[in-house]
This record gives C-alpha cells, sequence and structure tokens, in this order.
C-alpha cells in the first residue's frame, strides 16, 4: 500500500536531504576552487594550483540541494525542477553569498580590497547586517534565479533522460538500475547543468565576493565589465574543478536521494 502523500512528501525531503549532503561532504573542495578561480581568474596558474594553494591556507566551505516527483515523465520532471528552482533561489542566495565570501576571503584581505576580519560564518553574517543590511543577502539574486532556471530543466532531464535508458537497455525499471548507472545519471546530469550555465555561475560568483568592497553592477554590467577587460574566457575560469567535481558530487547525491527513499518507501509497502 502505498503512504499517505504528507508521509511520500516527508519521504522524499529526507531522502533529498541525505543526498544533498552527500553531495556537499563529496564535491565542496572542487567548489571552493570554481569560487576562487571565477573571482580570481589571474591569481591560479590552474585548477591543481589553486587546490594546493587552498589546501594550505586549510580554507573549506558548505552547499547543496534537491526535489523531485514519482508520477512526473521526465520532461515534467525537468520543467517541475526549474520552477521550483526560482523559489529554492530565495534561500540559496544568502547561503551562497555567505560560502563565496568565506572561500575568497582569503585572497580579498591579501589582495588589500578589504581588511583582514575574523573568518567564519558568523562573522561574515555580522558584516553583511551591519554594512548592507537584510537586503545585502540577496547581492546576485537575479543572476542566481537566471542560472538556477535553465541549469535545473538540464540537471534534471538529463538525469531522468539518462536514468530512462539506462532501465530501456538494461529492461528493468528505473528504480533497479543499479549503483553505477545512477551515479553515471547523476553526473551526467550535473554536467549538462553547467556546461549550459557556467558563466552566469561565474558572475554570479563575481558579483557576490566583489560586493564585499561596495556597490557593485547587476549581471548585465559586471557580465560585459568581465568579457571586456578579461577576456570570455574568464567567463570559464574554475570549469575544469566544476567538471571533475559534478560526477562524484552529483553521484553521490542522487544516489544518496534513491537509496535512502527506497528503504524508507519499503517500510510502508511491506
Amino acid at each position: 500500500m502505498a503512504p499517505h502523500a504528507a508521509v511520500q512528501a516527508i519521504i522524499d525531503l529526507s531522502a533529498g536531504a541525505i543526498g544533498g549532503a552527500a553531495c556537499v561532504f563529496s564535491g565542496q573542495p572542487l567548489d571552493t576552487a570554481k569560487v576562487k578561480m571565477q573571482t580570481f581568474p589571474t591569481l591560479y596558474r590552474g585548477f591543481i594550483h589553486c587546490i594546493t594553494t587552498t589546501y594550505k591556507q586549510q580554507v573549506i566551505r558548505f552547499t547543496a540541494g534537491l526535489h523531485r516527483d514519482a508520477v512526473l515523465s521526465d520532461m515534467q520532471k525537468a520543467c517541475a525542477g526549474s520552477v521550483a528552482s526560482v523559489f529554492s533561489s530565495l534561500v540559496l542566495c544568502p547561503t551562497e553569498l555567505v560560502k563565496c565570501r568565506l572561500q575568497a576571503m582569503y585572497e580579498m584581505e591579501a589582495s588589500g580590497k578589504i581588511a583582514r576580519s575574523q573568518n567564519s560564518v558568523w562573522s561574515v553574517v555580522k558584516s553583511i547586517m551591519k554594512n548592507e543590511g537584510p537586503q545585502g543577502f540577496f547581492q546576485g539574486l537575479t543572476t542566481t534565479i537566471a542560472r538556477e532556471v535553465p541549469g535545473y530543466f538540464c540537471f534534471f532531464g538529463a538525469y531522468e533522460l539518462c536514468r530512462s535508458a539506462f532501465a530501456d537497455y538494461m529492461k528493468c525499471g528505473k528504480d533497479d538500475i543499479g549503483v553505477a548507472p545512477i551515479v553515471f545519471s547523476g553526473g551526467f546530469g550535473g554536467a549538462c547543468l553547467w556546461l549550459v550555465v557556467y558563466p552566469m555561475d561565474c558572475v554570479k560568483s563575481r558579483i557576490q565576493v566583489m560586493s564585499m568592497t561596495g556597490k557593485q553592477g547587476g549581471f548585465f554590467k559586471t557580465f560585459m565589465t568581465i568579457a571586456r577587460t578579461e577576456g570570455i574566457r574568464a567567463l570559464y575560469s574554475g570549469l575544469t574543478p566544476t567538471m571533475v567535481r559534478t560526477f562524484p558530487a552529483n553521484g553521490a547525491l542522487f544516489l544518496g536521494y534513491e537509496v535512502s527513499r527506497k528503504v524508507m518507501m519499503k517500510q510502508f509497502d511491506s
């Protein structure tokens, strides 16, 4: 017997939280490298140099999320994920703002753009409240939404289509394709997301970090400034660690989600 709708919602939310935590722990170091390279594209010689330098600085921080409805078609799930991302952006923008500032704190201090300060979540939150007010937490919100809407359409669409392809090839249900196909499907979805929206993510990171120094331009102004002064290539700074991260991180996300959801659903099927 299928569980009550409220119980089903709790199961999906719990499974999403487990998957999100798995994504964070497996991919966060590479996300840190991505933000640093996006914000300071000329400071590092490449992805390996950024990773080794960051390791020496001992700076690591966190973020992630997920949504899914099992009764929808693959295309409907892609659209649902895209629409849901508008609302998740309202939560994601402030948390990513704090995350990005923490990740780039060392470089901002070393370059003299900001004074030395305590490097903690609470210190960044207090600084934003003091200098920018509550609205300061939503620096880059428009860019976040512009990234999330097409990005999550590609993310969930590619994931579900890839799972369907595996299920057709293996002649089984999508929930029975096994660990490796789930991990690959999650990584494939993540790769599609980043290939489509990476320049927007780069602009978002730049807006959120550079707004520490004062008023920062919006999406279009920041995009054009980067393109004119640093070249189009700068919009793809940090793409290497992002693509390296996407398979283990998003593979872990969906594996954690699918496995935990299946375990919880079995409690109601028995």
